[in-house]
C-alpha cells in the first residue's frame, strides 16, 4: 500500500465534486483527503486527491475518473515527484504565560505564524508537507489541543 495523489481538471460546475466522490464510494477506494479549487480558466476545476492503495488499485481508479464525464484529465503523481502542501490552523489550550511562549517557539521552530490569542487559548496556522503538519501537532499535543483543522493536501508536479 502507499499513498498516491491524482490531480483531476473537471468541468467548473455543480454535482461533479460529487460524481467524483460517489465513484470513490462505489468502487469501495478511500480518499485521505481531496481539495477542490478553480484554475486559471473559470471553465475548469482542479481536484487534487490523496488516496492509498495497491498498484491494481490505483490503475483502477485512474482507469474509473478517466470514464467519468465531466473530467477532463487525470494527472498520476507519485508523492516523490510533486510539490504538495497543506495548510493547517491548531487552536492550542494556553492558559499560563510560560505555555504561550513554548507555543510560540514551537511555531517559529515550523515557521508557523500564531493567528489568534485568546485568554486560554493560542492559534498556529502551518503550512507544508503532510509529515511536517502532523509533526508539530504531535508535538502539540502534549500542551492540549482544543481543534485542529486541516485542508487536505495540494499538489503539482514539480519542473
Amino acid at each position: 500500500m502507499r499513498t498516491h495523489i491524482f490531480i483531476a481538471l473537471v468541468e467548473h460546475k455543480p454535482g461533479v465534486l460529487q460524481r467524483v466522490a460517489s465513484m470513490f464510494s462505489r468502487r469501495r477506494f478511500n480518499i485521505d483527503s481531496i481539495t477542490v479549487g478553480p484554475t486559471e480558466n473559470p471553465k475548469i476545476a482542479r481536484m487534487t486527491i490523496l488516496t492509498t492503495g495497491d498498484d491494481k488499485i490505483l490503475e483502477q481508479i485512474e482507469k474509473q475518473m478517466n470514464k467519468l464525464v465531466n473530467v477532463i484529465k487525470v494527472i498520476d503523481l507519485s508523492i516523490d515527484e510533486c510539490i504538495c502542501r497543506e495548510l493547517c490552523i491548531v487552536k492550542i489550550n494556553a492558559p499560563k504565560e510560560s505555555q504561550r511562549s513554548q507555543i510560540m517557539q514551537y511555531a517559529d521552530v515550523f515557521r508557523g505564524r500564531i493567528v489568534d490569542v485568546n485568554p486560554d487559548t493560542i492559534a498556529v496556522e502551518i503550512t507544508g508537507n503532510p509529515e511536517k503538519i502532523d509533526a508539530f501537532i504531535e508535538l502539540a499535543r502534549g500542551m492540549g489541543i482544543k481543534t485542529v483543522a486541516r485542508t487536505g493536501v495540494t499538489a503539482m508536479p514539480r519542473g
